[in-house]
């Protein structure tokens, strides 16, 4: 996690129905002192944090990141907020079961600025996808989208503070039905039911 922890916060609230399927692990981040750990601490979930400041190179921090997370057994990664590519080490172990989400409809407007990018641009409707994460920023199978229609009010704030939302009932949404259901994952496609 790199933030607040809003999507964090909503895991561990559908986690509370027995019928999600799903428990909440660890919580990881990339920097100290944020709110994302505070939330799962409250919650009494296993945090740990690895600054890539604290490593050699990306490399150093790929492996330990790998490591780390390898360590807490997890069957689904959820990288929702954290804002660092993952590298090979870890996607060798972890490929094909971490989702991230992204403030657009991919594959438009890659990268850290998707809404301010969707304004500039013109567009009368973005959204929010969930993917699971491959090598490349923000280009992986697409698992779900959701649209937000763009408001010809909006500034970058509103416009991703609507798409932030919708983001969140999606990520809940759809981590529960991969958590409940096998799922394979087939060149871009991601298929529930028996594997």
């Amino acid at each position: 996690m790199s933030g607040s922890g809003s999507n964090l916060q909503a895991l561990i609230d559908a986690t509370t129905s027995p019928d999600f399927g799903a428990q909440v692990v660890a919580v990881g981040a990339d920097r100290p002192g944020i709110e994302a750990l505070d939330r799962a601490e409250r919650h009494g979930i296993d945090t740990f944090c690895l600054p890539l400041a604290d490593f050699d190179d990306r490399v150093a921090w790929d492996v330990a990141l790998a490591d780390e997370v390898a360590s807490h057994a997890p069957d689904l990664i959820v990288l929702a907020g954290f804002m660092k590519l993952t590298g090979p080490a870890f996607l060798a172990l972890f490929g094909g079961r971490t989702v991230n989400t992204h403030p657009a409809l991919s594959p438009s407007f890659p990268g850290m600025h998707a809404p301010r990018d969707a304004l500039e641009h013109g567009v009368k409707i973005t959204g929010a996808t969930l993917f699971v994460v491959d090598q490349g920023m923000d280009t992986g199978p697409i698992v779900a989208q959701v649209a937000v229609p763009v408001l010809p009010d909006d500034d970058e704030s509103t416009l991703h503070e609507r798409i932030k939302v919708s983001e969140r009932q999606m990520l809940v949404d759809w981590v529960g039905r991969m958590a409940r259901e096998n799922f394979t994952l087939t060149d871009r496609t991601l298929t529930f039911g028996e594997s």
